[in-house]
């Protein structure tokens, strides 16, 4: 645990927040962009959201648990708001126009809203998992684990919330083997990406963000 002032354990917590925010939000924009790879079914969402669970990882690792929680409070509203605007924006990722906004969209809102349950849940499964695992002597079996579980519910929650029987004919029909498929992807780019990645993010923390910089001596 390193040793930090107030000041820095704020900016950093703040700044962790935004990420979080980001990747969501991005996330939700890009899971109404289905495609396929080797005939499966997917969506882009499914290489972005996986560096939430990173940021994450790597809070309750350095701040602790209670911490990483207080992130995702902060987040999760922001998170959902930002989430429907964008989606009604960009609806199906065509630009739709501001006056779009001026009508409730279903659809979008139900999204955001899948997104908003299943980030709660999955991020609260992941620090659980993660707290448990994280005085093990491989320092990987932690954040492998939480990742792996953490992935799991917030998938099975999203897809199950969000295109049940869906006004998307597409996606009610097709969401069980779209959640499969993109399990599977986030769990790629989570193990493939995830000790580079890992140490990467830990290392922008550590010198950029929770380091004070030398004072400057009087000339």
């Amino acid at each position: 645990m390193l040793m930090l002032s107030q000041t820095q354990v704020r900016r950093a917590l703040l700044l962790l927040a935004g990420f979080h925010i980001v990747i969501i939000c991005a996330s939700n924009y890009l899971v109404q962009l289905p495609f396929q790879i080797f005939e499966l079914h997917t969506t882009w969402g499914a290489f972005s959201f996986p560096f939430v669970y990173l940021a994450t990882d790597l809070t309750v690792r350095i701040f602790g648990q209670q911490a990483a929680r207080k992130i995702i409070f902060l987040a999760m509203l922001p998170a959902l708001i930002i989430s429907y605007l964008m989606g009604v924006v960009f609806h199906q990722g065509s630009f739709q126009g501001a006056a779009a906004l001026l009508e409730f969209n279903s659809f979008v809102f139900r999204i955001a809203f899948a997104s908003f349950a299943a980030y709660l849940i999955g991020q609260l499964m992941d620090i659980f998992v993660f707290a448990k695992l994280r005085q093990t002597k491989s320092w990987w079996v932690a954040p492998s684990a939480s990742t792996i579980i953490g992935n799991l519910v917030d998938t099975l929650v999203f897809f199950s919330l969000a295109f049940y029987a869906s006004t998307d004919s597409f996606m009610a029909a097709n969401w069980p083997e779209i959640a499969t498929v993109d399990y599977g992807f986030k769990l790629i780019v989570s193990l493939g990406l995830f000790l580079p990645a890992y140490g990467l993010l830990l290392k922008v923390l550590q010198d950029k963000i929770l380091q004070e910089t030398a004072p400057k001596t009087a000339l």
